[in-house]
This record gives structure tokens, C-alpha cells and sequence, in this order.
């Protein structure tokens, strides 16, 4: 007869430990497991966080940016490059950023190269995958996380986490374009370009992670301005005005 109060073992017991490869992945590479633990752990620690009375002149995030190798975080695309800088309140923190290249252990398609300018020599030597999600959400630490158009970015860090460690993003995400639609609803172009344009803030190097962050972070510190002339003072007076857009 089966004992009940046997713990499981062989591959239901990988399974059980967060999915076949991850949990083999861990068996045999102690950094890995290190790593994942260290994600799950962020991820389950940020749930408990309750930030939404923060005033937006004490509001602490971390604007970021990924380069990727395509556009189908489900279909075969990775992650490239990590391109992060932490703004507090209306200041922005030239000395806080973080920025990594990631072998996506996959080819990166000419038209990617082209973009980016990052190629199979830039990332050959870079950290895993793994490696650099872990690093970035060390940066990130319980911050709120925005982006422009955040909607891809959040899909290939979801479908990274699930693939490594088994596990969902809980940061909160502020969509630099929500915010734009709300305060200029008659706009026909929402694009970064166009809108670092209508603001004056000056082009550097387009879709490089790092600079890219930094041109978002001047444009979410130009809307919070405005945000407050509307009288909303707190992170959840602007989430839920967003959430009417």
C-alpha cells in the first residue's frame, strides 16, 4: 500500500519545486536556485506592500526599459538589455541607474541589430537571463515600476520570471502612455518621440534600455507636475483616475 506521508519524489517532486526545468536547472546549478529563490521571494514580498497613500512628491519608482529581440515574449523572443533609473518624487537620481546586456542564448535578427546596435558579440560574454532579472529587480527593490508603453515590457518580464522561477511580477507598473492619454486625450500620436518632442526634452540614443529610461523619467516628472495641478496628490487618487481612461 502507498504511504501517504511519503514525501514526494523523482519527477513529481521537480515538478512540484516550480516546473521540470527550472527545478533541474536548480539540481545542478546552485546560483540558479539562489537566484530563483531570491525572485520568489521579491515577488511575494512586494504583494504585501500597501504604497497607495504615498504622496506623488514622495513617490519613489524606478522608470525602466527592455531591449528585446523581437516583439512575441511567448513566441521565442528574449529579453536583450535591462536599462533602468530610480526617480523620487520630481528628482531624478543620475546617480541611481542599472543597466545590464542579457544573452538571450538565441540569434538576434538583423533588423534587431539594427535598432538596438546590440549584436551576438555584445552578449555573448553578458550575464543569463536569470542572472539579469535578478539584478534588475534588486535595483528595483519595492519601488513602482514605469514605462512607456509598458504593455511589452511587462509581457517579456512576466514570461521571463514564469519561465526561470515559476513566478508572476507583483510590481505595480505606471504606463507613461495611460498618463498622456488621460492629460492630452486629444492627441493622435502618443509615441515616445512624439511626446519628448511636445515637451522639449532632448533625444539622446534611442532604444538603448539605459537612455531610453532616462528620457521616460524627465517625461514622468514633466506629467507629475501636471498631475498635481489637477489637485491629485496621492499614488491611488492617480491610479484611479487612470483606471477611467
Amino acid at each position: 500500500m502507498k504511504d501517504q506521508n511519503r514525501p514526494p519524489t523523482g519527477m513529481w517532486s521537480l515538478y512540484k519545486m516550480g516546473g521540470i526545468t527550472p527545478a533541474i536547472n536548480s539540481v545542478f546549478n546552485p546560483q540558479n536556485a539562489q537566484q530563483m529563490a531570491f525572485l520568489r521571494q521579491v515577488m511575494k514580498r512586494q504583494r504585501k506592500d500597501f504604497i497607495m497613500e504615498t504622496p506623488l512628491s514622495e513617490v519613489e519608482v524606478v522608470v525602466f526599459d527592455l531591449e528585446t529581440t523581437g516583439f512575441h515574449a511567448g513566441g521565442g523572443d528574449e529579453i536583450l538589455s535591462f536599462g533602468a533609473i530610480a526617480v523620487k518624487g520630481a528628482e531624478i537620481r543620475e546617480q541611481e541607474t542599472f543597466y545590464t546586456l542579457v544573452n538571450p542564448e538565441r540569434s538576434i535578427p538583423p533588423n534587431i541589430e539594427t535598432l538596438t546596435g546590440i549584436t551576438a558579440d555584445d552578449v555573448r560574454e553578458a550575464p543569463s537571463v536569470m542572472e539579469g532579472l535578478r539584478r534588475f529587480f534588486e535595483f528595483v527593490d519595492r519601488r513602482i515600476l514605469v514605462a512607456h508603453a509598458s504593455a511589452h515590457d511587462k509581457q517579456f518580464l512576466n514570461a521571463a520570471l514564469w519561465r526561470t522561477s515559476k513566478v508572476h511580477m507583483t510590481h505595480r507598473v505606471l504606463d507613461t502612455i495611460m498618463i498622456a492619454k488621460w492629460l492630452e486625450p486629444k492627441r493622435q500620436d502618443y509615441s515616445l518621440d512624439a511626446l519628448l518632442e511636445e515637451h522639449g526634452i532632448p533625444v539622446t540614443t534611442r532604444h538603448h534600455a539605459l537612455e531610453d529610461s532616462r528620457m521616460t523619467a524627465q517625461l514622468w516628472v514633466s506629467f507629475l507636475s501636471r498631475v498635481r495641478d489637477r489637485n491629485i496628490h496621492t499614488l491611488g487618487e492617480l491610479y484611479a483616475y487612470l483606471s477611467q481612461t
